[in-house]
């Protein structure tokens, strides 16, 4: 016999989808029936009210009809990107007594999209979208009065609709690049992240203006377009290490892929910075993991984070959506992984048939 008691001999919580599925309803009617809400026939209301006594539903809402719970979906946990972003919302939100409902998407389009269905229906206030895979006016519409949602750091436009919170991806890149240049490199490799993603192509705009100021034309031929991971990085490395005139600096556009490349120069025989600069993008704890320290541009992650979830509890205290647009400084933190280029440029030897 199957019991239906918790592993502690205590009955299991009732949840709101138990509730709903025994009452024949939606989750929204019954969270809008636990909550007083005066969009529900009289009949539906009797037959949901008969049901929360019967099981002994208990909702969890605050004052004011609030959960004190705020989804976060985001693709994955483990980087330190999307760690150190967590990090910063997890302690704004702790500061509010309030908890978060951690939603991993593995860049599923379908499943983020069903999983902020139901943080709406469900019993949380709002949602931080983090690189969110609808189109702007798929979040426009998931964005209603009484489930207000964040974008950080979106793939693509969003409607001025949903509030923004994301880096200077431009100035960062500008930043990364003026440095490569005061050092004295003229050919500098690029690898990019996915192309047609925001960030990607706001830090290409950034490299190509300070390409520009100097009095040069971005080569093409030096650009490869990537995934932001380490193995990514280190391809494309290779492929540039491995042409007949090499780059003397490469601007990858993360810390991991930036980490890739220091792993292809080191595959080909070439030391850094001596033989090769590197520059990457982030500062998360990767940078400081490598051999040498990375040179790389600072993204306030957790502050970002932090300043998301302010965003949304404005929003979520005033009732109303507020259509803001946050854009957080970058700056350019240099170490030991840059140096002026060699005196004479080094042939491709290892390079080529590594």
């Amino acid at each position: 016999m199957v019991s239906d008691r918790a592993d502690d001999g205590r009955p299991p919580r009732v949840t709101i989808r138990r509730v709903a599925e025994l009452a024949g309803v939606s989750v929204a009617t019954v969270s809008r029936v636990a909550n007083g809400h005066a969009d529900v026939s009289q009949q539906t209301r009797e037959v949901v009210q008969r049901v929360i006594r019967e099981q002994g539903y208990q909702t969890t809402r605050l004052p004011g009809g609030l959960t004190g719970l705020v989804g976060v979906t985001l693709p994955m946990i483990h980087p330190a990107y999307f760690a150190e972003l967590l990090a910063g919302m997890a302690e704004a939100l702790s500061e509010r007594q309030m908890g978060v409902v951690l939603c991993p998407t593995g860049h599923s389009h379908d499943r983020e999209m069903s999983l902020l269905d139901q943080l709406a229906e469900g019993e949380t206030d709002g949602a931080v979208v983090v690189l969110p895979e609808e189109t702007g006016p798929e979040l426009v519409a998931q964005a209603r009065p009484g489930f207000p949602i964040v974008v950080v750091d979106p793939l693509g436009d969003i409607p001025a609709g949903v509030p923004v919170v994301r880096a200077a991806h431009s100035s960062g890149a500008t930043q990364a690049t003026e440095h490569l240049l005061e050092l004295g490199h003229r050919r500098i490799g690029v690898i990019a992240g996915p192309h047609g993603w925001a960030a990607t192509e706001e830090r290409m705009r950034g490299f190509q203006a300070a390409m520009a100021q100097a009095g040069m034309l971005a080569d093409l031929a030096l650009v490869r377009y990537s995934d932001f991971r380490v193995d990514g990085g280190r391809a494309s490395a290779r492929e540039l290490l491995s042409l007949d005139e090499p780059p003397s600096a490469i601007f990858a556009f993360s810390d991991r892929m930036a980490i890739g490349s220091i792993q292809a120069a080191a595959d080909a025989g070439l030391r850094v910075p001596a033989d090769l600069s590197v520059v990457g993008f982030d500062d998360t704890a990767d940078a400081l993991i490598g051999v040498p320290p990375l040179t790389t541009v600072r993204q306030p992650l957790a502050e970002m984070g932090r300043t998301a979830v302010s965003v949304l509890l404005r929003q979520i205290e005033n009732r109303r959506l507020e259509p803001l647009r946050v854009e957080l400084e970058t700056r350019l933190v240099v170490r030991e992984s840059t140096a002026p280029p060699r005196a004479t440029p080094r042939a491709a030897h290892g390079a080529a048939t590594t």
